[in-house]
C-alpha cells in the first residue's frame, strides 16, 4: 500500500526508521502521552540513529541526507508519534536548518556537530503572544550598545518547541532592531545559548496534542549577545523566517502524511478483526467506503509532498507546492483520524487505543507552521490573486 519508488538507500532508512518506531517507541508512546514527559532516553536512542542533523553536510558532523530522504524519515515516525516526530522535525528544520542555511563559517563549526548527535537541541523563537501567523507584528527587541558591542535583547515567545528542556542549549530568536524605510520593523536573528543571563525558559504544560514533545514560553530581560552571535546580516529576520517555514512546511506535511499513513493502518486493522452481523466491518460498505477514501488521499497527499521536496532537492522553486502539502496533508491527517476513530467507535475514544492520540494530534498539523487559513493565503498569491 502507498509504494513509492525510492532508492534502496531511502527504503533500507525507511525500514530502519520504521522498525526503531515500531519497538522503540510504541511501547512507550502511550505513557509518555499520559505523563506529557519528553524522554531523554528516546531522543538519545534518536540521536544514535542519525536523526539529527539529517540535512546537515557531514563536513559539520551531519548525515548529509538529501530532504526526501529527511522527510521520510520524519513520515515513518509520525505514522506511530507525533510528539517524537515533532522533536525531530522541530530540531532539524528550525533548529539546526537555519545555521545551517544562513550561519556563517565559524557559527556552523561551533554549533552543528553537537546539534547532529542527539545530545543537543536548538529551537527557533518566533511566535509570540501577538505574533503569531502576523510574524512581523513581533514586540521582542534587540538594541545594539555600542560599549559592549553586544545585543540586548527583552521580550518573549511561546509555544516554542525543543526550547525549555535539559537538551535545549539554544535558540534562534527574531526580534525587532529597528525600523526600515518603508516604516515596517526591522527584523534581525541571533543565536542565544541556553542558559543566558536574563533568559527563562518555561516549559508549557496541558497541550492536548504532542504531549511528549517540549515546547516552551521564554522571556528574555536583558540578555546579552555578541555581535558574532547575529545571524545573517542585520535585517536578514524576515527573510530567515520566510526561507526557514518553507522548509518547516514540508516537515509538518510529512507529519501529516505519516499520521494519516498511521490512522488507515490502525482503521484497516481493526476492521478487519471487528465483525458486525457476521463479518468483518471493512465489508460494509459504510467502513469499506470509508477506507477507500482514506487510501486515495493519502496517494494524493504523497504524491504532492514527494513532488515539492524533489523541486527543493533540485533547487527549484518548490514554495507554494510546499504551502499546498502543509495544507492538504494536514487536512487528510485530520480526515484519517477522525473516520478512523469513528469505525472504532467507542473504542476510539480510548486513550488505551492509538487512534485517540492520534486524532488529538492531527489539530496541530492544522495550525503549526502557518494554519490552514495562511496556506491559501500564500497559495492564493502564488496563483496571481
Amino acid at each position: 500500500m502507498f509504494q513509492v519508488e525510492e532508492s534502496e538507500e531511502c527504503s533500507m532508512l525507511r525500514e530502519t526508521v520504521r522498525k526503531f518506531a515500531e519497538t522503540e517507541i510504541a511501547p512507550l508512546a502511550a505513557q509518555l502521552d499520559q505523563e506529557e514527559a519528553f524522554s531523554i532516553p528516546l531522543t538519545h536512542k534518536m540521536g544514535d540513529l542519525g536523526l539529527f542533523g539529517t540535512i546537515v553536510d557531514p563536513a559539520y558532523g551531519g548525515q548529509g541526507f538529501d530532504y526526501h530522504s529527511y522527510i521520510v524519515c520524519i513520515e515513518e515516525l509520525a505514522r506511530v508519534d507525533g510528539s517524537q516526530a515533532a522533536t525531530i522535525a522541530a530540531h532539524n528544520s528550525l533548529g539546526a536548518g537555519p545555521l545551517y542555511y544562513f550561519g556563517n563559517e565559524a557559527q556552523k563549526r561551533h554549533y552543528l556537530p553537537a546539534l547532529s548527535t542527539g545530545r543537543a537541541l536548538w529551537a527557533f523563537g518566533l511566535t509570540e503572544a501577538e505574533a503569531g501567523s502576523d510574524a512581523q507584528a513581533s514586540k521582542t527587541t534587540a538594541v545594539y550598545d555600542p560599549i559592549t558591542a553586544e545585543w540586548v535583547i527583552n521580550g518573549s515567545k511561546l509555544w516554542i518547541t525543543n526550547s525549555a528542556c535539559e537538551l535545549t542549549t539554544g535558540i534562534t530568536v527574531q526580534a525587532v532592531t529597528g525600523k526600515r524605510a518603508d516604516g515596517r520593523s526591522e527584523l534581525s536573528c541571533f543565536l542565544v545559548p541556553v542558559p543566558s543571563r536574563g533568559l527563562t525558559c518555561r516549559a508549557m504544560k496541558d497541550k492536548m496534542m504532542w504531549r511528549a514533545s517540549n515546547t516552551g514560553e521564554l522571556f528574555f530581560s536583558d540578555v546579552r549577545v555578541p555581535d558574532f552571535a547575529l545571524l545573517g546580516k542585520r535585517g536578514d529576520g524576515f527573510e530567515i523566517m520566510m526561507q526557514t517555514l518553507d522548509n518547516g512546511r514540508l516537515s509538518i506535511a510529512a507529519m501529516g502524511l505519516g499520521l494519516a499513513k498511521g490512522a488507515f493502518s490502525l482503521t484497516l486493522q481493526y476492521a478487519k478483526e471487528r465483525k458486525t452481523f457476521g463479518k468483518p466491518i471493512c465489508k460494509h460498505q459504510a467502513v469499506s467506503f470509508k477506507l477507500a477514501e482514506m487510501a486515495t488521499r493519502i496517494t494524493a497527499a504523497q504524491e504532492l509532498l514527494y513532488k515539492a521536496c524533489r523541486l527543493k532537492q533540485q533547487g527549484s522553486d518548490f514554495q507554494k507546492l510546499a504551502a499546498m502539502a502543509k495544507l492538504y496533508c494536514s487536512e487528510v491527517a485530520e480526515f484519517c483520524a477522525r473516520e478512523g476513530q469513528q469505525t472504532f467507535g467507542g473504542y476510539g475514544l480510548m486513550k488505551e487505543y492509538p487512534i485517540e492520540r492520534l486524532y488529538r494530534d492531527a489539530a496541530l498539523l492544522r495550525i503549526g507552521e502557518g494554519t490552514s487559513e495562511i496556506q491559501r493565503m500564500v497559495i492564493s498569491r502564488y496563483i496571481g490573486c
